[in-house]
């Protein structure tokens, strides 16, 4: 609670060059981007970081092979582009994964065709991942045997990438990385509305945790709402060209269906794409496209059967998937991009609405609205967001420096070294899918190196404290202090990715639960822990 009391403090203490409103990916690489280039930035969020629609993706850094049906190539070659660009410059985070795809007959599509579309892809992406393949039944029999083919028509495999860790500690990196920049950045503070006063936007925000009202002043405006950037703009008075309209997602947290690093795609009964998805020593299953009128969304019984169905019909399971199988759940929308005047009852054609973002500029009054936006497409709107905010006369003293990726590999190289000295994989829990070296790099990058302080101090801050984790003692005093951590959830669910891959009940009996809770809060260890297990009872 300390840093974000200490941020809150500050933030009506002087005039911002920009506050972003919303910390999901838009407003979390804005606020990267734009702190890393010399802006004064201000960055606030009315639930916790990614704490709605980007923790709810389905772990993906795609190029969008499925939009070559809408003819949409610019957005193909543009995401496969930034994919490549992800896959560079956060090697040990996103990395390039296979994805192993069968065609059943009476599918709308010739599987010869489909894979002719791969290999487009593939050249779309400048031939960066590895080549696409033809997969016979024979060959699909022998390396995942998992598949059923009885009703096999063809079958390929070809590329994407695919995040390590889940998706709202990728975005919470980079709220992390404009806060060491200089960003004042905070969580659970609500903006009420803003209007603009000469040349300065007055926000008036709420503490939602403690129910104070603040003014924020800023010479611009980013609307990075996300699915409430509409809500926002009524607030303001802001009118735009473009609005959200919503598709929803589904997926289901189930144990590991196969031991293969791979994703494998179906199309659904309903011809819609179905993915199965590795998840640490668990599998992600769902779909997505479901046209919804709110943001708030929720699994439903018809969704559970609808997953559950279409992957017992399609994969050789010892025993069929029930819901006694679920483990969590994961439901969200993704805000696609509409022109404002296009009625409801329109729709455009829904699934022929453009995935990629847009950016709607007031340059008199100095405001910005992002719309849409896939994780892919991250480091582009960072860019596009800082050339316009400059463009609105704010003086950027690094315009070319660059806000993204991880260290040069020589800090990598130093870590390494310091951690074969001090034999730090010799920790590493006998259940671990990873060596402990390789997980703390990657999650913790350059302050991993006060892990290795910490571990060569005590050696009992590398023991695992939550059992049936891969978390150990060190990690979580660095979330004290580093991570904005005010509820429990924000941990178990965003700051890792605990309550995906572990049974509600589990997680409550886990041992060292309670200890964790006492580092993390302190006096407050009990009233958190109770707060987090109630609300999910109810």
């Amino acid at each position: 609670m300390k840093l974000r009391n200490s941020n809150i403090q500050k933030l009506d203490k002087s005039v911002y060059d920009v506050l972003i409103i919303g910390g999901g990916i838009n407003g979390a690489v804005a606020a990267a981007a734009l702190s890393g280039k010399g802006a004064k930035v201000a960055l606030i969020e009315q639930r916790d970081f990614a704490g709605f629609t980007s923790q709810q993706s389905s772990n993906l850094a795609w190029g969008g092979i499925k939009y070559l049906e809408n003819h949409d190539y610019g957005l193909v070659r543009k995401l496969c582009l930034s994919r490549n660009h992800l896959i560079e410059n956060y090697p040990s985070r996103v990395k390039e994964i296979r994805f192993y795809s069968t065609v059943e007959k009476g599918c709308r599509f010739h599987p010869l065709f489909l894979w002719l579309g791969t290999w487009v892809y593939w050249f779309f992406g400048s031939g960066f991942t590895q080549i696409p393949r033809w997969l016979s039944r024979h060959t699909v029999n022998a390396e995942e045997p998992v598949i059923a083919t009885g009703n096999f028509y063809g079958g390929f495999e070809y590329s994407d990438a695919y995040l390590h860790d889940n998706d709202s500690r990728f975005v919470f990196q980079f709220v992390r990385t404009a806060m060491d920049r200089g960003c004042i950045a905070a969580n659970y503070l609500e903006s009420l509305g803003a209007s603009r006063v000469q040349d300065c936007w007055l926000t008036q925000a709420r503490d939602v945790l403690s129910g104070e009202i603040l003014e924020i002043r800023s010479k611009v405006l980013i609307n990075a709402a996300g699915p409430f950037v509409d809500v926002h703009n009524r607030l303001t008075g802001e009118r735009t060209e473009h609005r959200h309209v919503f598709s929803k997602g589904i997926h289901l947290i189930v144990p590991r269906i196969t031991l293969n690093p791979r994703i494998l795609t179906f199309f659904a009964d309903d011809g819609r794409l179905f993915f199965v998805i590795p998840m640490g020593v668990r599998t992600c299953i769902g779909t997505t496209d479901t046209r919804v009128d709110s943001p708030f969304v929720e699994v439903t019984e018809e969704d559970r059967n609808f997953v559950l169905g279409n992957i017992n019909k399609r994969l050789n399971l010892v025993q069929p998937l029930t819901k006694a199988d679920i483990i969590s759940e994961r439901c969200g929308v993704r805000p696609l991009v509409a022109k404002s005047e296009m009625s409801d009852e329109s729709g455009g054609d829904w699934l022929q609405l453009s995935r990629k973002h847009e950016i709607d500029i007031d340059a008199k009054q100095a405001h910005i609205s992002v719309f849409g936006g896939k994780l892919t497409d991250c480091v582009n709107v960072g860019d596009e967001i800082s050339e316009i905010v400059s463009g609105m006369g704010i003086n950027l003293p690094h315009p070319e420096y660059k806000w993204y990726g991880e260290p040069h590999p020589s800090v990598r190289e130093e870590y390494i070294h310091q951690a074969r000295l001090m034999n730090l994989d010799s920790y590493t829990s006998p259940e671990a899918i990873e060596s402990l070296s390789s997980r703390l790099w990657r999650r913790y990058d350059q302050q991993a190196f006060e892990l290795l302080a910490e571990i060569r101090e005590d050696p009992r801050q590398a023991e695992i404290l939550i059992k049936g984790t891969d978390y150990i003692r060190c990690e979580i005093r660095l979330a004290k202090h580093q991570e904005m951590i005010i509820k429990l959830e924000d941990f178990l669910r965003r700051r890792s990715k605990i309550a995906l891959v572990v049974k509600h009940a589990d997680i409550q009996q886990a041992e060292g639960l309670m200890e964790a809770c006492e580092i993390l809060f302190g006096d407050q260890a009990r009233e958190k822990y109770d707060e987090y297990f109630q609300e999910r009872s109810e």
